[in-house]
């Protein structure tokens, strides 16, 4: 890859990237067209669109780069046939329109590949520009919808890698989204992925080799755990020949990069599949294929620039880092705190706990802030609820307050008033 991804997808040097300047291009736009009450929010949206074009970008350059290797080895090909024919002395008149007729096929064949490979490039180049108009579309006109699209965007996103294709599918045709969600390079994955999980690394293999200078370049150690994981197959099913030729044509040449490891997988000809010993038992463990479904999703993600988390998860994690405090993990925390889910405490568990200057007391009844204006005040029980709900309170109940935690009846004159400092 051309550009080396940090670990959340950007590149290092991505300001400098073609789809980074398209993306600043459309914030200076936006800018020069939106209000500033909404410019700030505007700005920091489209900042966390890097993914939103560099994935059809790597996507653009591979489909080039494909279409180039097919056309240049059918050409050589092509080639090497005629200077056969030319060179050939004694070459009777039936032969030569034998040889005639199929480079004529040939070159057919390399005319209709040719188109093919043209019209894979116009999608990728139609979709790029959606990307683009649908960016430059963005201002206080159509924030709440442009907004929306977004938020269905993420929704596709997140399914897509979580394999529910076919809801991600419906989700984007229903909204008319398909040219700016990223399904097709997913299904991609999964092909491999299946493989993986069937136990076959066939499937895993064929896309290294397809994406071989680009793994090279992010020094990709993907292929070499593929190649461990098939000698490791072998010696399970106790082919132990079979297994050394294989490690001599195969893992030899990772040798000098990883001797480690590979004297490690090595020993599993001596101690065989069914050792106790812990540090090669674990070879043979089926979490290791687990291990190469998540090692391939994170070179996946990598090559095509992509963020290692779903942006769901980044979009709620930067929400919760702003709600999450110690409060929130312990047992009495109220059931309104998003962070009072199993779910939501297992994504905000890597986040700093946010900064809090100043407590800030809610009512529990009016969800409203209590404080000079609407001070606190104390039931008998010891619970606090706001001036503003215990009077509503009380007027609709010939001054009588109940305390909608413990049933409490009490007067309003036997309420004590609190004060902040």
């Amino acid at each position: 890859m051309e550009i080396d991804p940090l670990p959340n997808g950007s590149g290092s040097n991505a300001a400098t990237s073609p789809e980074t300047a398209a993306a600043t291009t459309a914030i200076t736009v936006a800018s020069n067209t939106t209000p500033s009450s909404k410019l700030s929010h505007l700005t920091e949206s489209l900042k966390l669109e890097h993914q939103f074009l560099r994935v059809p970008f790597e996507h653009f350059k591979k489909t080039i780069r494909t279409n180039n290797r097919t056309v240049e080895k059918e050409v050589s090909a092509v080639i090497s046939s005629v200077t056969d024919v030319a060179d050939s002395d004694e070459i009777s008149k039936d032969d030569a329109i034998l040889s005639l007729t199929s480079l004529v096929s040939r070159l057919q064949g390399i005319k209709r590949k040719l188109e093919e490979g043209s019209h894979a490039e116009n999608l990728q180049a139609h979709r790029y520009r959606a990307r683009l108009d649908h960016l430059d579309s963005a201002d206080a006109e159509n924030l709440s919808e442009w907004n929306n699209v977004q938020l269905k965007r993420i929704l596709v996103d997140y399914m897509s890698r979580m394999s529910y294709y076919d809801s991600a599918m419906k989700l984007a045709e229903s909204s008319n989204i398909q040219e700016l969600v990223d399904i097709d390079v997913f299904q991609e994955a999964k092909k491999v992925i299946d493989g993986l999980r069937n136990q076959e690394v066939g499937p895993a293999l064929a896309w290294c080799a397809d994406n071989k200078s680009r793994l090279k370049k992010s020094k990709s150690k993907f292929e070499f755990q593929l190649r461990l994981q098939e000698f490791i197959e072998l010696v399970r099913a106790e082919n132990y020949m079979r297994a050394i030729s294989y490690a001599r044509r195969y893992l030899s040449p990772w040798g000098a990069t990883h001797l480690k490891e590979l004297q490690r997988v090595m020993a599993t000809l001596a101690v065989r599949s069914h050792t106790e010993c812990a540090k090669y038992k674990v070879l043979f463990e089926p979490k290791q294929w687990d291990f190469l479904v998540d090692q391939f999703k994170q070179e996946f993600c990598r090559l095509y620039g992509m963020t290692l988390e779903p942006l769901l998860n980044i979009y709620l994690q930067a929400g919760l880092s702003a709600l999450k405090t110690p409060y929130c993990y312990e047992d009495d925390c109220t059931k309104e705190d998003p962070l009072s889910q199993d779910s939501f405490r297992k994504l905000a568990m890597p986040l700093p706990y946010s900064k809090q200057h100043h407590s800030k007391l809610v009512c529990y009844i009016t969800k409203e802030l209590m404080d000079t204006e609407n001070p606190p005040q104390v039931l008998p029980n010891g619970y606090v609820y706001s001036t503003k709900a215990l009077k509503e309170m009380a007027e609709k109940n010939n001054g009588k307050i109940t305390c909608p935690r413990t049933g409490l009846v009490c007067s309003y004159s036997d309420l004590v008033k609190a004060y902040i400092s």
